[in-house]
Formats: C-alpha cells, structure tokens, sequence
C-alpha cells in the first residue's frame, strides 16, 4: 500500500490487517492500517504520523482503517486553551497530595500487577489476563521518546501513565491506576497533570487518542474542552457538538 502523500520517508510501507472484533463497539469488526518496518519508525517520523491521526501500541504504529466505519476520531486538547470544569478543579486539587516519577520505560512487577488489577476490574472482573509478556508488548517497548509516570500517596502506587514525548506536545498512550480507591478521580487528575506538564515544557498539545461518539470507554474525553478533532485529515477545533 502506497503511503500518506504528507510524508516524506518514502522507505515506509503501510497494510492492512485482517478485520477482528472490534473492542470498543459490540457486534463490530476492526481493521488497522499498520506502519512498516518498525525499525524505521524513530521520533522524528513517529512526530509526522501522530499528526495524521496514528497511534502506537508497543513498537506498532497503526491507525483504524476500517471499511465500513470512521467511528474512530483522533482528538488532541490545546492546553493553553483548555478550561477545565470545576469539578476537573476538585479533582486536581483533591490528589495533589500525590508524589510523581518521571521514568524510562522499563517492565516492573508493581505496575504489571496494578495493570492486571486494573483490567480486572475494568473488564467486568475478567480473568483472562495479559502475560507479562503481553505487557511489555504493549506499554514497555517503544522505538520513540518514551516516558513512564507514576504517582504514588504515601509511597503507594496509585496511577501509572505512560506518554511519548513528540516536538509539539505529550501523547497519552495508556493510564491505568488504583481501582479500589473508589472516591479518587485518578483519570480526571492525570489529564489534568498531563496538561500541566505540557504547558510548563512549552509544548501546545496532550493528544488523547481516539474518541468514539458510541463508546461509553471515550466519554470522558469530551469532558476536556476546547478540543481539536482530526476531520478529513485537517485538524479543527470542536465548538460544538462532536460530528
């Protein structure tokens, strides 16, 4: 498959993967164009592709190709124009008792194990867990500048983020924390953190990934405005309701 004409590595390959179960809408089938070679794929490209709307999962660079469908919408929040809500307020204000990490991305056993209880009880109280392999796949490999964030309280693990760093902003690539802790609005204030720390670095966007209008998982997204969406490959700024 021919490439996205807006870059010029003309080394890069793209294809399409065979359709699967789609995991955000029931009854859905799912196809990713992937970026080929991986090898190639360094900061500087990967800063070129995130704009056209892809994303990484591990070393893999994709975005949804899907036949039928374009659910899948790239959303991005300009943090110097971001107005957070007042209970966005209440949520920072309530955890800035938290103690943060800025760390290489590496595999340890305390973040697989607040993982996997995370996707226990995000998932339904699934069992069917990842292997620690699956893990590192997923979250600790990564050809590109590449950071992990813990926040603790009191030396205890709550919230684990990992983001890349690209030259016009922070890409959110996967949050999870402490379930349990059931009066916490961990993912409200690790946004927040995130806009933050994107506003102190001088970089102008926290790119959230994807939204999808009928997914219950992406609803909070839209709670983080002024938003930027990516429509017909042209970034625009959402002042009013989603498409």
């Amino acid at each position: 498959m021919t490439m996205p004409s807006e870059l010029p590595i003309q080394k890069l390959q793209f294809y399409v993967t065979t359709p699967y179960s789609c995991g955000y809408l029931e009854n859905k089938m799912a196809q990713s164009l992937i970026v080929t070679p991986q090898f190639l794929i360094n900061s500087e490209i990967y800063n070129n592709l995130i704009k056209q709307g892809f994303r990484r999962s591990g070393k893999f660079v994709y975005r949804p190709h899907c036949e039928n469908c374009q659910a899948c919408i790239p959303v991005r929040l300009p943090v110097n124009s971001f107005v957070p809500s007042r209970s966005q307020k209440r949520a920072y204000k309530q955890h800035q008792g938290l103690t943060t990490r800025i760390l290489p991305v590496e595999f340890k056993n305390e973040h697989f194990d607040l993982y996997s209880a995370y996707q226990v009880a995000r998932h339904n109280g699934s069992n069917e867990l990842d292997s620690k392999e699956q893990y590192q796949n997923f979250l600790t490999q990564s050809n590109v500048n590449s950071r992990i964030v813990e926040f603790r309280l009191n030396n205890l693990l709550k919230i684990v983020s990992v983001v890349d760093l690209l030259d016009d902003g922070i890409s959110a690539v996967y949050t999870f924390f402490e379930t349990k802790d059931t009066q916490a609005s961990y993912g409200t204030f690790n946004i927040m953190w995130m806009a933050n720390w994107c506003q102190n670095l001088g970089l102008p966007f926290l790119y959230l990934g994807y939204w999808i209008k009928n997914s219950k998982k992406m609803d909070y997204k839209q709670k983080f405005k002024p938003q930027e969406m990516l429509i017909d490959n042209k970034w625009e700024l959402l002042t009013s309701s989603p498409p």
